[in-house]
This record gives C-alpha cells, structure tokens and sequence, in this order.
C-alpha cells in the first residue's frame, strides 16, 4: 500500500488497484473492529454473569424473579401510587400475626395457680369471692428422646423324665425374634432414628455420635455407618420393587447432581434421581404412584440413565444434557431451563433499557400463567386446554426464535439462549402431546435438592458401597414424604416387617399405609 508521502502512480489501471486495496483494507479492518466489539460485549456479560454468581442471589426465588412470574403484569405499573395528603390520618394497617393454636390431641398437663385462701376475700366488704371464670395460657413442653434397654429373655426347658430314664434330652426355646440386624444392640426404632437423622435431617454420623454421647451411650460412627449399610441391603428389595413399579408409569423425570467419593478411581461421581407422579398425595383416581428413586454411578455417561431405565419406552423429562438421548424413552425438555437463559441475557442487559430478553421472559410467563390455571385439571383436561390456549404461544415464541438467530450476536448471552431454545425445541414443545406432562423439569430437581442440603453437611462418601447404600435410603426417605408419611414411622415399619421376609412387598409400599398425624 503507497504512503501518504509517495506519490500516485499516473496509470489509471494502478490506481484502481490501490482503490481496491485501500477498500479491502478499510472492510478488513471494519471486520475486526466488529470482531473485537463483540469479544469486548462477551468477556463483560461473562463478567456480569460471574459477578452476579459470587456476589447476587443464588436463586431464581428472590423478589425480582419471583415477580416475573406472578399475577402482576394485570396491573397498570404506570399509574403512581397515591401519596397521602396531609388530611388524611396514616393508620396501620397490617394485621397483628395470630398465632396457630396448639394441637388438640397432644397431652396435656394442667398446672393451676390460685391465690391463696386468705386473698379470696374483697377488699371493700371483707365478704368471700366467688369463681366467675379463669384465664387459660397454653405453653409447649420439650421432653428430650428417652433411650431405653429391651432384654429379650427365652427361657429353656427340658424333660425331667427323660433326664431320669437317661435318654436323650431335647431343650425347646422360642425362636430368636426377626430383628433388622442379627446379634446387634440395633432396635428398628433406632435404626429409623439414625437413618432419618441423617438423611432427611442431614445431620452427619459423626455430630449423632456426639449426641448419643450426651446420653451416655457410647456409639461410634463406624458402627452407626455398618449399620447403615446393613439397613439398606434389607431394604433394597424394595427399592428394586419400586424400580419396577416406576418402569411402568408413563412419565419420569430425570436429574443428576455431582458427588465426591473418597475411595472411587474417578473423582467426579454422580447421584441420578428419577421421579414419578408429584410431590406431595394425590386424590384422584388413575394418578401415577409418587416414587423417588436415586441411583448412584462413578460417571455422567449416558449408559447409566440408559441401564437404570431398561426397556423404558414412555416419557422422559429432562434437562438440556445430552447423555439421556442414549435412552429409548421420548425426551420432554424443560422450559425452566430455557427461562434460565434468559433471565441471565437479562442481567447483563445494560440498566434502565429492555431489550429481547424482556421480552422472552415475559412470554414464557404467559406460559406459566396457563399452567397455573390448570394444576387441579385432569390430564385429558389438561391436555386440551393447552392446545387450545398454549400452543398458539408457543407458535408465537418458535417465529420470535427463528428471527432473532439472525439479529443477535451467536456467543453473546442473548444468542446462546436463543440457540438453546431452538435446539431444544422439539422436546419442549412435546409437553403438549399428554396431559400428564409438566412443562418444566422441577419434579426432579426438587427431589435433587434434599441430597444437595444433605451434602453439604457431611460433604462427601467413603466408598462406592457407601454411596449405594445412601441412593436406596435416600430413595425410601423422599418416596414417603411425597407420600405424606412420616419418614421415621414408615422406616420403623419397613426395618420391622422385612425381617420377616413377607411374601409379597405390596402392602408395604407408602400409598398402601394410611398417613399419621404428625
């Protein structure tokens, strides 16, 4: 290229081909500019989105979010609230909390504080009162667990005849009583206490040794931990009764979560959860069992959602990972996930301006607001409501998709969640085909969510054995509660029963036993 101080060539074929250098150079460099600005736009939302992640809200429950998917968008933001005039009295309004009374059926002890003979007279006339009525305070009495040793005698007995005639003599006793762990000081009671504990309470073995401590009993966590271990191998027939059971239903949801084991060759393992039916009990007929079941593997491949699920051919709702397409099951995606991605290209938006991620939020909060409607529905009702009124926005959403690939940068925030969106969109607009499909992936991450609180209290497992035994105990802790029963009881009746070796597991499962009162 000529410099400034060179002169032009005189030929006119030269100097278009100076023309066409400078211009190639020009758009050359126009290029890179536009290159660098969007490197520059990338590295600040990825700064954005890590400093949010150290410093902001973990979760999507703050006040902000939780008013994007609320009723609010019925309201008029532009009219201002009306400030009171100096006329006006300011009066609080807010009720004063009442609290819940306590319930009827606990015992109750009555402690009475009269006043003494010599006060029960008036003090003008000196006459004698009389008993019009009395003031009631009711306070909760903590009675600390009381710990007490079972002996089981069996006596023996022999013939004295045949002692005398010096035959051979025959002692009876009664049999030894099933127990969940022979020859062990282990009641089913205790047993249940220490399961729960840790597992729906996430109290670690070593801060339970240090509380049996305190009742003079001496417990190790190496032996609290055997136990637990021998626990699940007498509970595991029925966890692999639920498998089967769960195998049938039409829908699972699926979601796995990272776990550290200590002695394992490789140093990421995961915790899988599958899950039927809903969280808490349902009423109406023909609605699928509530299982939660966990499965622990060494790895994240896809043989493992694929061995656990077998010859499962029904629905399978899950999150963007690519490991279940090794699965037979029909992939449902999740909008949650979608919802996600926006609202991250939401907050590296610059302030005070709104831009496309407004405007997906917004829509997938349409969305959500016909699912609200529609919670209590039947599945066939269900699934016609949202033919009727889903699908049109979601034809809606797929047009906005397909346009704003072609307008936003690919790598920028707004342009990955734009193109996850379409990649995951065959499987996110299926929840339309069956009524008993959710349109998000939360039934699985919700039954995730007791592991994580768990771990982060005792942080890791041993051993893989370990880690087994922890998925079925997990399993029969998160199946009962969604089944409305209390953990504690339910496993003090399973560690009671199945010694027994019953014949059949079915009056055992958690919708066959009638709920206590908590």
């Amino acid at each position: 290229m000529k410099t400034a101080s060179e002169p032009l060539p005189e030929n006119v074929e030269q100097l278009k081909e100076l023309l066409l250098a400078e211009r190639q150079l020009n758009a050359d460099q126009g290029l890179e500019i536009q290159r660098l600005k969007q490197s520059y736009q990338q590295i600040l939302e990825q700064f954005k989105l890590a400093q949010q992640r150290q410093f902001g809200k973990s979760s999507e429950a703050s006040i902000d979010q939780l008013g994007l998917f609320n009723e609010a968008e019925e309201i008029d933001l532009a009219v201002e609230r009306k400030a009171p005039s100096e006329q006006e009295p300011l009066t609080d309004t807010r009720r004063r909390p009442r609290r819940k009374p306590l319930p009827k059926d606990l015992p109750r002890e009555q402690v009475i504080h009269d006043l003494n003979d010599a006060d029960k007279v008036c003090d003008c006339c000196g006459h004698d009162l009389h008993r019009m009525g009395e003031e009631k305070l009711e306070q909760l009495e903590f009675i600390p667990a009381r710990i007490k040793v079972i002996e089981h005698l069996r006596p023996k007995y022999s013939c004295r005849h045949c002692e005398q005639q010096g035959t051979e003599v025959h002692i009876k006793i009664a049999p030894v009583p099933a127990t969940p762990i022979p020859k062990s000081i282990a009641t089913s009671s205790l047993l249940s206490q220490i399961i729960t504990s840790k597992y729906q309470y996430a109290l670690p073995l070593y801060r339970q040794e240090s509380l049996f401590r305190q009742h003079g009993i001496e417990l190790s966590r190496q032996t609290m931990a055997s136990w637990m271990m021998r626990s699940s191998d007498l509970l595991k027939p029925l966890y692999q009764h639920l498998h089967a059971l769960q195998l049938q239903q039409p829908v699972i949801h699926a979601d796995e979560t990272p776990l550290k084991v200590i002695h394992e060759d490789k140093s990421q393992c995961y915790m899988w959860v599958y899950c039927t039916g809903t969280d808490s009990p349902q009423n109406h007929p023909g609605a699928p069992p509530n299982i939660v079941l966990y499965d622990y593997h060494n790895s994240r491949s896809g043989h493992c959602a694929r061995d656990y699920l077998a010859d499962f051919s029904g629905y399978l709702q899950v999150d963007g990972y690519a490991g279940y397409e090794q699965t037979g099951a029909m992939l449902v995606g999740c909008f949650a996930h979608v919802r996600r991605k926006f609202i991250e290209a939401q907050k590296v938006q610059v302030k005070g301006k709104t831009g496309k991620a407004d405007w997906a939020i917004s829509h997938l909060q349409k969305l959500y607001r016909v699912e609200s409607g529609i919670k209590h529905e039947s599945p066939v009702q269900k699934q016609h409501i949202r033919q009727q009124q889903a699908a049109p926005l979601l034809k809606q959403f797929k047009d906005w998709l397909d346009k704003s690939v072609l307008q936003v940068p690919p790598k920028s925030a707004i342009g990955k969640a734009v193109a996850y969106s379409l990649r995951q969109w065959p499987k996110l607009e299926r929840y339309l085909e069956d009524g008993h499909l959710s349109i998000d992936n939360n039934r699985a991450e919700r039954a995730v969510k007791p592991f994580v609180i768990g771990r982060k209290n005792w942080m890791f497992s041993n051993t893989a054995n370990g880690a087994q035994a922890s998925a079925v105990l997990y399993s029969l802790i998160e199946t009962a509660k969604a089944n409305g029963l209390m953990p504690f009881d339910y496993m003090k009746l399973l560690l009671e029963e199945l010694p027994r070796q019953p014949e059949s597991l079915d009056y055992l499962l958690p919708w066959n036993i009638k709920p206590q009162k908590v």
